[in-house]
């Protein structure tokens, strides 16, 4: 597996500890967002040692394929997070399976840019990773994603009313 993909618009790449700052900056300007639809946070989720520590672990996890988050940037704004794209919680043996997350910049919302990464990173997962199931957790209430989901082929299987 690459550290780097590109698509027409996009870069999809995954981050070291050192662009930490950068990561921050990309949850601070979401935070209200994010965290209306996210579990809480640890009271200290939006300092830069956190997301160093996290960008630390997620490394680990590509490194022993448990799982893979590649951050989003415009090819015209290299500088720019506008979103990221995960395979999280993977299962191997008979399973192989995983879960895709993903969240975009609200700045960077309908231009298809969810669309085009989550394309870009399922023959990663499927190809590289050897993975032959993507499921992804959705709120009922969240329309958009849905539609993305559904667009994509993705097949509504059942709701955790308990969640």
């Amino acid at each position: 597996m690459d550290l780097y993909y590109e698509t027409e618009r996009l870069t999809l790449q995954i981050l070291l500890e050192k662009d930490a700052g950068r990561v921050l900056d990309f949850y601070l300007q979401n935070q209200a967002v994010f965290e209306a639809r996210e579990p809480s946070r640890p009271a200290n989720f939006y300092t830069r040692e956190y997301q160093a520590t996290l960008l630390r672990a997620e490394f680990q996890m590509v490194m022993r394929q448990h799982g893979v988050r590649f951050w989003i940037f415009e090819k015209a704004n290299p500088g720019q997070i506008v979103g990221t794209v995960s395979f999280q919680n993977v299962i191997r043996s008979v399973y192989q399976s995983c879960q895709i997350g993903y969240k975009l910049d609200q700045a960077y919302w309908h231009r298809g840019y969810a669309r085009e990464a989550i394309l870009r990173v399922i023959p990663v997962a499927l190809k590289e990773l050897h993975l032959h199931r993507i499921e992804a957790l959705v709120l009922p209430d969240n329309l958009p994603s849905i539609r993305l989901l559904e667009g994509l082929g993705f097949e509504r299987e059942g709701v955790c009313r308990s969640c």
